[in-house]
C-alpha cells in the first residue's frame, strides 16, 4: 500500500497529467476513461468488468428514458426502474448478501450456505449512487442525456473521486464533461487543495489513528478519561482521513478542469446535530435529500410523515455505510436525535450559550463515532457496549498510566488536529491572500507537505483511507 501510494504520487499522477495536457482536447475524455479504468483496475482488476457493466446499463437506460420521456411516459419510467433495480441489485449482492444470509441463518430451521465472495468492490457505494443520479436526473429533465458513451464512462469512473467520493451528481458536472476549460489558475488551486488533503491524511489522520490504536491496546485500563481521549482521537482520524480524500479529489478535479462540490464544512464547530449533518459528508446528505427524502414527501405531508421519512433516510444512510448492524444503529441513532431536536431540543438549544450548544453537539457526535467504529470485524456489539461502559465508568480510575503517557506524547498533535478542524487557518489565509508573498508561501507549503508526507510514507506509517471500505 505504501509503495502504491508513492507510485501514484510520483509516477501515475504526473504521467496522467502530462499526457492529458499534451492530448488534443477532443480526445481528453477518452484518455480519462482509459486512465480511470487503469486506476481502478490497479487495486481491483476483476471488478473493472462490474464498473463497465454499470456504465453500459445506465447509459442505455438513460438513452431510452430520454427517447420515451415525451412520447411514452410509462415506458420511460420502466427504464428508470430498470436502472434502479439493476444498480441496487449489484450493490446488494456484493455488499449485503452475506449479512442477509447470516441473519436468516439465525433462525433454527435455516442453514443457507454463504457464498465466499472476493473483497467488496472498492468504491461501489459511491459510483453506484453516481450512476443512479444520472438516470434520475435525465428522467426529471434536470440534466441532458449523454449520447457519448465514452463521456458517460468518464463521469462514472472519474479516478479523482471514484473510490471515496465526494458523490458527484450527474447534473452538477454534465456541462463540464463536454465544455470544461483548463486554466493555470485552476491547476494551481488544484495543487494547493490536493496538498491540503494530503496533509490532512498523512500528517494528521494517520497520527490520530496511531493514537486510537494504541489506546485500544490497553482497553479497560485506560480509565474513563482515557476512553474519551481515545474516541476523540478516532473522531479526528475519520474526519481528517475522509475530508482529506475529498480535498485531494477536488484538487485533482481542478487540475483536470473539473469543479466538484465541497464535501465537508468544518463539522466539529457545529452547535447541533442538525448543523453537523449539514456540514459532514455533504454530498451523501444531498443525495439522500434529493433522491429519497423529497420523493418520499419530505416535510410536505405533515409532521408525522416527516418523522417517518427522516427515519427511513437515516436507516438507509446507516445501511449505505456497511453490512453490519452497528451502521444501521448508527444511522437510526442520528435519525432519532434529529427528530428529537425538531420536536423539543432546538428551541432550547437556540437560547443556550454557544459553549453549551457546542458541548451538546460534540458529546452526541462522539457517542455516534463509538457506534460507528465497532462493526462486526471490530468486535461488534459486545465491544461497542464495553467501550461505552468504559467512557462512563466514573467510579474507576480517571486515566491509566499508558493512556496518560500516550496523551502527553500526542498532545501537540491533538492540539493541531483541534485547531485544524476549525476555520481558523482559512481565515488567516484569507487575510493574507492578497499579499505579494502569498504565492511564494503557497509554494513553500506544498513542497513542505509533499516532503513530510513522502518521508512518513517511506517510513511505513501510511494507513489506507477509512472510506475505501464503503
Amino acid at each position: 500500500m505504501v509503495f502504491s501510494s508513492l507510485i501514484f504520487l510520483f509516477l501515475y499522477l504526473p504521467i496522467v497529467l502530462a499526457v492529458y495536457y499534451i492530448c488534443p482536447r477532443k480526445w481528453r475524455n477518452l484518455l480519462l476513461f482509459v486512465v480511470n479504468l487503469v486506476f481502478y483496475g490497479w487495486g481491483e482488476p476483476v471488478y473493472v468488468i462490474l464498473m463497465v457493466i454499470s456504465t453500459i446499463v445506465d447509459y442505455t437506460c438513460g438513452y431510452f428514458i430520454d427517447k420515451y420521456r415525451e412520447s411514452n411516459h410509462k415506458k420511460a419510467k420502466r427504464f428508470l426502474i430498470a436502472s434502479m433495480v439493476i444498480n441496487l441489485s449489484m450493490l446488494g449482492f456484493f455488499k449485503y448478501s452475506g449479512m442477509v444470509l447470516r441473519t436468516i441463518n439465525l433462525l433454527p430451521f435455516a442453514n443457507i450456505p454463504i457464498p465466499k465472495l472476493p473483497d467488496l468492490p472498492i468504491g461501489i457505494s459511491f459510483y453506484t449512487f453516481q450512476t443512479m443520479s444520472y438516470s434520475i436526473d435525465v428522467y426529471r429533465r434536470e440534466a441532458p442525456v449523454q449520447k457519448n458513451v465514452i463521456t458517460f464512462g468518464t463521469y462514472v469512473s472519474l479516478f479523482p473521486q471514484l473510490i471515496a467520493g465526494p458523490i458527484v451528481r450527474y447534473k452538477d458536472v454534465a456541462y463540464q464533461l463536454d465544455h470544461r476549460r483548463e486554466t493555470v489558475d485552476d491547476f494551481t488551486k488544484g495543487v494547493c487543495i490536493f496538498c491540503v488533503g494530503l496533509a490532512k491524511k498523512v500528517l494528521i489522520a494517520n497520527q490520530m489513528g496511531a493514537l486510537w490504536e494504541a489506546m485500544q491496546a490497553t482497553g479497560q485500563n485506560n480509565g474513563w478519561l482515557g476512553a474519551w481521549i481515545g474516541i476523540i482521537a478516532y473522531s479526528f482520524q475519520i474526519y481528517f482521513d475522509f475530508s482529506g480524500y475529498s480535498d485531494m479529489a477536488c484538487g485533482l478535479g481542478n487540475m483536470l478542469g473539473l469543479e466538484f462540490l465541497k464535501n465537508f464544512n468544518y463539522p466539529y464547530i457545529s452547535k447541533s446535530i442538525t448543523e453537523f449533518w449539514r456540514r459532514w459528508h455533504i454530498s451523501l446528505g444531498t443525495w439522500f435529500r434529493e433522491y429519497v427524502y423529497i420523493p418520499l414527501g419530505g416535510n410536505r405531508k405533515g409532521f408525522g410523515r416527516q418523522i417517518v421519512n427522516l427515519l427511513v433516510v437515516w436507516f438507509l444512510t446507516g445501511l449505505w455505510h456497511g453490512a453490519s448492524y452497528n451502521f444501521i444503529l448508527w444511522g437510526l441513532y442520528f435519525g432519532l436525535l434529529l427528530v428529537i431536536e425538531k420536536l423539543v431540543l432546538k428551541k432550547w438549544l437556540d437560547k443556550a450559550p454557544a459553549a453549551v450548544q457546542h458541548i451538546y453537539a460534540l458529546f452526541f457526535i462522539l457517542i455516534g463515532w463509538v457506534i460507528f467504529y465497532f462493526a462486526e470485524d471490530q468486535g461488534g456489539m459486545p465491544a461497542l457496549i464495553n467501550y461505552l461502559g468504559s467512557m462512563f465508568s466514573f467510579g474507576g480510575p480517571v486515566i491509566g498510566n499508558n493512556a496518560l503517557t500516550l496523551t502527553v506524547s500526542y498532545l501537540p498533535m491533538l492540539i493541531i488536529a483541534g485547531v485544524a478542524s476549525t476555520p481558523l487557518g482559512v481565515k488567516l489565509y484569507n487575510k493574507i491572500s492578497s499579499k505579494a508573498f502569498t504565492p511564494a508561501l503557497q509554494t513553500v507549503y506544498c513542497i513542505g507537505v509533499m516532503a513530510l508526507s513522502t518521508a512518513l510514507l517511506v517510513a511505513g506509517s501510511f494507513n489506507p483511507f477509512i472510506y475505501f471500505r464503503f
